[in-house]
């Protein structure tokens, strides 16, 4: 894909700009504290699995890995009020991310994440990256959650670009499909939270550093990197 050809990057939040593993598992053990006193706690790397399908799911897997019979809808808020409290204790940009964006400059990038979009918007302006995405959109900014590409198509009505000049950038296969059922292409990140995903459902080209993003994205004049 040339410069000339793609004009949109859309990116994933969790798993692909940002490592939120260590506050997402403080917030969900702390909500289970609250409704379950004496519960177990959930390591991070379980709760990390359970990432990617918003908040609701992330409670109710949460939930169910500890047999608790509480209702998710019901823990969902003691969650949120928990990770507000601490969205950026711990969360980092990747290695490699910010230099990403520098290389990416000659594209609009926005973001698209099951993550509530304020939530989202708060941990990319404490990080400093804000300012680099045209958007940041998630939870409650679009219609639909993830594999849903209605929130994919509407960034793509109102930044005036068409599916072929997009791409949509994630760690998961739900980046994936999300893109495909918007005509857009894809590439997978395998250093995020759910790579493995990407067997049953591969995007067009994968990549295990960020810093590659601008020489498949921006190749060269005449080179072909994106399918």
């Amino acid at each position: 894909m040339s410069r000339t050809d793609l004009r949109l990057a859309v990116f994933d939040l969790d798993g692909t700009l940002v490592d939120s593993t260590a506050d997402l598992a403080t917030a969900v053990n702390a909500a289970l504290a609250q409704v379950a006193p004496g519960s177990p706690r959930l390591e991070a790397e379980v709760v990390r699995s359970y990432v990617g399908h918003g908040a609701r799911n992330l409670i109710t897997r949460s939930l169910t890995a500890l047999g608790l019979p509480h209702p998710p809808d019901d823990v969902l808020p003691v969650f949120l009020e928990a990770y507000r409290a601490c969205l950026l204790d711990t969360t980092r940009l990747y290695p490699g991310i910010e230099e990403a964006l520098e290389g990416l400059r000659g594209l609009t990038l926005a973001v698209l994440s099951n993550k509530p979009g304020d939530m989202s918007r708060t941990i990319l302006a404490g990080l400093g990256v804000a300012g680099r995405f045209a958007r940041i959109w998630g939870g409650g900014d679009v219609p639909g959650k993830k594999p849903d590409p209605a929130g994919l198509k509407l960034l793509l009505a109102e930044l005036a670009v068409r599916p072929d000049q997009a791409v949509m950038i994630g760690d998961s296969g739900v980046d994936v499909q999300t893109g495909r059922a918007a005509g857009v292409r894809t590439l997978g990140v395998t250093y995020g939270f759910d790579a493995p995903t990407f067997a049953e459902t591969p995007p067009d080209v994968l990549v295990d550093d960020p810093r590659r993003l601008a020489g498949i994205l921006c190749p060269p004049r005449g080179a072909t990197v994106l399918p």
